[in-house]
């Protein structure tokens, strides 16, 4: 019971935490923060595409282009670098940045997992604080908490240090996001952003807010005319779903060893079971002399079993369900009922047939002999 308790715990925690299809693009808390489109180009663009003139000068003018109507750009300046991200194998050191303008700051995007607002201005948008002065030549930047803690290994009111020529930056984390599709990077205001980085000119990172339904067409219109500039743009429901599969895979590993549990308990069910029918000989054969039939035995023993097995599926279940509510409930979600339902009645379907089993060979067995020792 204790095998298959602690396989229906390890399948339960690990499967509340699997990513499904891709969050609604109409809320702006999720990690999309409800941009249908991201782009990065790998020349920098110096126009603004949210200005006629910063069209007309890129050959997007949106009289010949009408698709292009009510779509608007949030652009960022980028200093390359590592990725922060689950796709980096190696530890960033050199973490990929992004300048985060004044228009997006006071959008107040994205959902935070935690962050260092102290004011209630900073509390309802905590992208305030990357605007703030905290002295000591320190910076505040803003993570992903996945990439913080998987990543960087670092915790939210900790420091970064960048070697920049003869001098080393302070970046300290004032914020992090909550499953964001900004994990492959940190981000710092635009000012900051200049005064540390003046060679970085232009815009290279984009996230269009527009119409979902408009995001196909729009995507290759921007593709096919600003090709010079190697202008790339993707959904970004298919960029957090990059993040989710790598995250899938982890808990597909350890899930397997979970798996491993069950089968190991089901043999060990299997023998065990066995084992107390052989020894029940006696008592078996006693029965069956008073006039229980051999069916009314066999389904005395697999009640007996199934009262087990459902007590130690049940044990796991609970347990597991205790232990991931608190990070269950900061993530938000529905719980994965279907698959979770799934998995578990693989474990009670085996732990049934492991008892099926043993039952028949134990009342195939002669009991006379049983019964005459008796």
């Amino acid at each position: 019971m204790a095998l298959i308790a602690s396989a229906s715990f390890i399948i339960v925690a690990l499967d509340a935490f699997r990513w499904g299809g891709a969050s609604s693009l109409k809320d702006k808390e999720p990690g999309s923060g409800g941009y249908p489109l991201l782009a990065e180009s790998l020349l920098p663009l110096y126009h603004d595409l949210n200005s006629t003139e910063g069209r007309q000068a890129l050959n997007l003018d949106s009289s010949d282009y009408p698709v292009l109507k009510d779509v608007s750009f949030s652009r960022f300046r980028v200093r390359p670098g590592d990725d922060t991200s689950c796709l980096n194998l190696y530890q960033p050191r050199n973490p990929k940045i992004l300048a985060a303008s004044d228009m997006f700051i006071k959008s107040g995007r994205f959902a935070f997992r935690d962050s260092m607002a102290r004011s209630p201005e900073e509390k309802r948008n905590p992208w305030l604080l990357l605007e703030k002065e905290i002295g000591e030549g320190k910076i505040p930047v803003i993570a992903d908490s996945n990439s913080m803690a998987y990543a960087l290994h670092l915790r939210l009111g900790e420091e970064l240090a960048l070697n920049q020529g003869s001098h080393a930056i302070r970046l300290k984390l004032v914020g992090a996001l909550a499953d964001s599709l900004f994990q492959s990077e940190i981000l710092m205001s635009e000012p900051n952003f200049l005064r540390l980085f003046p060679d970085q000119e232009g815009y290279r990172f984009f996230l269009l807010d527009l119409a979902p339904e408009k995001a196909p067409a729009v995507a290759a219109l921007l593709e096919d005319r600003l090709s010079d500039f190697g202008f790339d743009a993707i959904p970004t429901a298919e960029r957090l779903a990059g993040f989710h599969r790598v995250e899938n895979t982890y808990l597909s590993t350890f899930q397997s060893l979970g798996g491993l549990g069950l089968v190991l308990g089901t043999m060990g069910l299997a023998a065990v079971l066995l084992r107390n029918a052989l020894e029940r000989r006696r008592e078996l054969a006693l029965l069956q002399a008073v006039g229980y039939n051999p069916r009314r035995l066999g389904l005395i023993i697999v009640s007996e079993n199934i009262l087990l097995l459902g007590a130690g599926i049940v044990t796991g279940t609970l347990c597991a369900l205790l232990a991931i509510v608190p990070a269950f409930s900061a993530r938000g979600g529905p719980l994965p009922i279907l698959s979770m339902s799934s998995l578990l009645l693989a474990v009670l379907t085996a732990g049934v047939a492991a008892s099926l089993l043993a039952t028949a060979i134990a009342l195939r067995s002669p009991l006379l002999s049983a019964l005459r020792s008796e």
